[in-house]
This record gives structure tokens, C-alpha cells and sequence, in this order.
């Protein structure tokens, strides 16, 4: 579902919260932040989310660990340690149990590595292969992360590279390398606890991770809910080794064309920007990056510890005060 479907759905449930839930709610459907959160008293905020999807790889332990590392990021990007998850799991039934075997245990594996126990699930039959996770995660309530946080001054960094939608994409059409795919997967297995630890330790005021709808999609989130504005400079976001070749050759997935269509309207583009690097910018991305709101005078030190500890990370742009113009623009040169 696109994005502006999507939006159409859910905004009236905001309005079916129990009154005496309401207090508590910090983030639900009005807010539209990655997890909902929950205040279970002064000390602690439950945050809750639920994420599965079909396989991006052919590898059925792969697919699992990624779908994993995709769910529990929303608990992270939300500023909690993810402590439970049950699985979400459709299955054709003539699927070989091996098959579903190395799903399950790539999941689990990913979670365990996150200290996050796996504790059951449900599993439904189906034509097509789904698998996810509902997470459980914890935070104290000074430190939950919501997208609306952001204050004009503040650098942007993001922490990993994109590209994910074109190179999976390829790779269904067997039109990428091996070398290239092996990228992808290193980069959506890699879980974002380490990468919030550092944003937290440089005093992160907003937060998302850049998923499905796109780097651009994402990003205008954090504008909205925070009624700022933001200016991306293109030349610091970096993609996958061989991503914009594939999408000029027709590697676009189909939420990439949603995403460009609804998002693009919003976006400003200061400089001579080439219809794949249009079409990248839209692409989904599944178990991206962080995509933060540090401030300013923390940016340097933030990025140079980011890369000690092994991450991708780049400072990709200001946040600003909003005047009247498109909310995300975007420069290059």
C-alpha cells in the first residue's frame, strides 16, 4: 500500500483510543512515529511495533536475519532496547520445512544477537512467503526518540548507505553481480543498536530509519512532525556500489513510482539531478539506516565515532526553519 493510501486508512482510528489510554499514548496513530510507546510509568515507556514482509533474497536464512534487523530498527529508531518479539510468518505449504527452518533461525539468531528473545509467534498458510517480527522494546520516557524533535540548527546524519531497493530488485531479475548483493545483505542484516548508542552518547534529538518509503519519504517525516525544514546536501548520501547504474537501467521497483509520486511535490532539487538519481532518491529501502537530528557542534564527533565503530556515516544535511517553500531541499555541487 502507498504511502497516501496508507495515510487515508489509519488516520481516523486515532479517534478509537480508549480515553483513559490517551495520557499514556506518547506515539499512535496521530503522531506516526516508527513504534507506538506507551508510558507505563515514570521510569519506563513500552514500545511496541510490528514489521514483516516477502523475501528480498533468495537466501532463506538471509531473508529471515534481514526481516529481523528490519523490525527491531523501528525499536531503536524509536530510542529503546528491544527485549521481545514473537514471529509473523505466512508459508505456502508445499514450502520445504529446511527452507522455513533457516528462515525462522536467521530471525531468531538476528534477535538473540540484539538481546532480544524470541518467545513464539503465528504462522499462517499462504501463496507467498511473509516473515517478520511483532517487537517489544524499553526506554525510559527522557529518552524516547520521536521524529518531531528536530530544532532548526540541528546537523542531519545518516548511518547507512542506500540502494537496497535497486540491488534487491536487480537481483529477483538476475541482473546484479554477486559482489553487489552481498553488499545489500551485509548492509540489511546489520542491526542499528550500535549506531542509536553513539547518536544517544551526541545528544540525538529526532530520529526515523529510512525503510520503504524511501530516503526522501522518510526524511520529509521528520520535517513535518517537526515543523521544520531540511537541506540535503546530495553529494554526502551515499548508495550501494552499482545502485544508480541498475536503476538507470530499469531496476525500479514499483513502491519506488508511489513514492515519487506522492512525495515528490514536496521536495525542492537545486541542481541538475538526472532521472535515475530522481528514481533512486524515491527507492524503498528495507532495514535501513538512522537518519538523525544531532546538534550541530556534536556532528564531527558524531560521525568520526560513528565510523570507529565500523558504521556508515555521513552528516547529509541541516535542519532549518521552515519559509514557505517546499519542506525537503535538496543541493548538489
Amino acid at each position: 500500500m502507498g504511502p497516501e493510501a496508507l495515510a487515508q486508512v489509519l488516520r481516523p482510528l486515532a479517534a478509537l483510543v480508549p480515553p483513559e489510554r490517551a495520557p499514556d499514548l506518547l506515539a499512535g496513530f496521530a503522531e506516526g512515529d516508527d513504534a507506538a510507546v506507551y508510558r507505563l510509568n515514570d521510569e519506563q515507556c513500552l514500545i511496541f511495533t510490528a514489521d514483516f514482509f516477502t523475501p528480498v533474497v533468495d537466501d532463506p536464512y538471509d531473508f529471515g536475519a534481514i526481516a529481523a534487523a528490519n523490525a527491531l530498527s523501528d525499536v531503536y529508531a524509536t530510542g529503546g532496547v528491544p527485549i521481545l518479539a514473537l514471529n509473523l510468518a505466512a508459508f505456502p505449504p508445499e514450502l520445504d520445512q529446511d527452507v522455513v527452518r533457516h528462515i525462522i533461525r536467521g530471525g531468531a539468531e538476528t534477535a538473540s544477537a540484539a538481546g532480544c528473545a524470541v518467545a513464539g509467534g503465528h504462522t499462517i498458510t499462504d501463496a507467498e512467503p511473509k516473515f517478520g517480527m511483532a517487537v517489544v522494546g524499553l526506554a525510559h520516557p527522557d529518552q524516547v526518540l520521536l521524529k518531531s524533535g528536530a530544532v532548526p540548527g540541528d546537523a542531519l546524519i545518516l548511518t547507512k548507505v542506500l540502494g537496497t531497493g535497486a540491488v534487491t530488485t536487480a537481483a529477483k531479475n538476475g541482473r546484479c553481480t554477486p559482489e553487489q548483493l552481498a553488499a545489500a545483505v551485509d548492509s540489511m542484516k546489520l542491526l542499528n543498536r550500535d549506531a542509536l548508542m553513539v547518536l544517544r552518547r551526541h545528544g540525538v534529538r529526532a530520529c526515523t530509519d529510512i525503510t520503504g518509503f524511501s530516503f526522501a519519504g522518510h526524511a520529509l517525516e521528520l520535517a513535518g512532525k517537526g515543523s521544520v525544514g531540511l537541506r540535503v546536501n546530495a553529494d554526502n548520501l551515499r548508495y550501494l556500489d552499482g545502485a544508480r547504474e541498475l536503476t538507470a537501467a530499469g531496476q525500479v521497483p514499483g513502491g519506488a513510482i508511489r513514492n515519487r509520486r506522492c512525495y515528490e511535490p514536496m521536495v525542492g532539487f537545486d541542481g541538475n539531478f538526472d532521472e535515475a538519481w530522481r528514481a533512486l532518491f524515491f527507492m524503498p529501502e528495507t532495514s535501513g539506516g538512522l537518519l538523525a537530528a544531532i546538534p550541530a557542534e556534536r556532528a564531527s564527533a558524531c560521525v568520526d565515532e560513528l565510523r570507529q565503530a565500523g558504521i556508515v556515516a555521513d552528516r547529509v544535511g541541516d535542519v532549518v526553519a521552515p519559509d514557505g517553500g517546499p519542506p525537503l531541499r535538496v543541493s548538489s555541487g
